[in-house]
């Protein structure tokens, strides 16, 4: 059983249960600008688990071409780090620029049972991890995407996280999952990360906020 579990599977609730697919676009696959290492191995089985879901959201990342967060436009190192409005803000190669094919949503992923598409990360001066809330802003608060609003407008209560990557946007947004009122688990084999090394720390964060993590071979039920 992994960290963080409460019982040996979970049943999918058609109802109640939503899938959230996070950034899974291909600068953030191998060959990319921002590749992280595997995560076109993930494509497959998430394509294979979202019928399984009523209800499926997929997030795509969609940044102006001069975006706060790359590090081209300040002039330092890729995975450096600044200062930005009372944080600390990770520095980027440029990747997922608006209209350009690697931004688009991966040709794998069946957009036909994909019943929302959020697009992130659109204001050139924010950041945006998260698919429940951007970075902090100018004026040091995380504003909301309205996604938490549309999950409980549904009778969404639990969501389960795959994409990209673990340890920054499908992490922060199964963290925020729980800050908006909703059960969130992370699958765990449908997801990498982009410091693999750091995943014991990551998975700590998880606990501590009440995020269940696990395998996909866990999910039982769901059509079809």
């Amino acid at each position: 059983m992994t960290d963080g579990a409460q019982s040996d599977v979970w049943t999918i609730d058609r109802e109640h249960d939503a899938l959230l697919v996070v950034d899974l676009q291909p600068d953030f696959m191998p060959g990319g600008p921002l590749a992280v290492a595997e995560g076109d191995q993930i494509v497959l089985p998430i394509a294979a688990l979202v019928p399984r879901f009523h209800f499926v959201v997929a997030t795509q990342d969609w940044h102006p071409k001069h975006h706060v967060s790359f590090a081209a436009q300040h002039g330092l190192s890729p995975f450096s780090s600044i200062p930005l409005y009372g944080a600390g803000q990770t520095l980027w190669p440029v990747h997922c620029v608006q209209g350009t094919p690697g931004a688009a949503l991966h040709q794998g992923l069946p957009l036909d049972s994909v019943g929302v598409i959020l697009r992130k990360g659109a204001y050139p001066h924010i950041d945006s991890y998260s698919a429940f809330r951007e970075n902090i802003g100018p004026d040091g608060k995380r504003h909301t995407t309205g996604l938490g609003a549309l999950l409980h407008a549904r009778r969404i209560r639990r969501v389960f996280v795959c994409g990209l990557a673990r340890d920054f946007c499908v992490g922060w947004s199964a963290l925020d999952a729980i800050a908006e009122g909703f059960s969130a688990v992370v699958i765990d084999d449908l997801t990498r990360a982009v410091f693999p090394d750091k995943e014991e720390e990551t998975s700590a964060r998880f606990s501590a906020a009440g995020v269940l993590h696990g395998r996909s071979s866990r999910l039982q039920g769901g059509a079809p």
